[in-house]
């Protein structure tokens, strides 16, 4: 499945690098688009919504999952 977060506070290149870290570590085989401009990641993954979410917001980056 492909979720969507909106991800806060992220403001330079090395937030959304540990955002994607975070979402990696989580789950190894998800596939993560982190789009600092929007504050956005995808994220493509066999795991639940809740915890990539949860793996975002323990790096410090407050994220929230956008419902289709």
């Amino acid at each position: 499945m492909t979720y969507e977060f909106d991800v806060e506070n992220m403001t330079c290149g090395h937030c959304s690098g540990t955002v994607e870290k975070a979402i990696k570590a989580a789950d190894p085989a998800a596939v993560a688009t982190v789009d600092l401009a929007s504050k956005k990641a995808t994220v493509q993954t066999s795991l639940d919504p809740a915890v990539i979410s949860d793996a975002i917001n323990n790096a410090g980056y407050p994220a929230s999952y956008v419902k289709p």
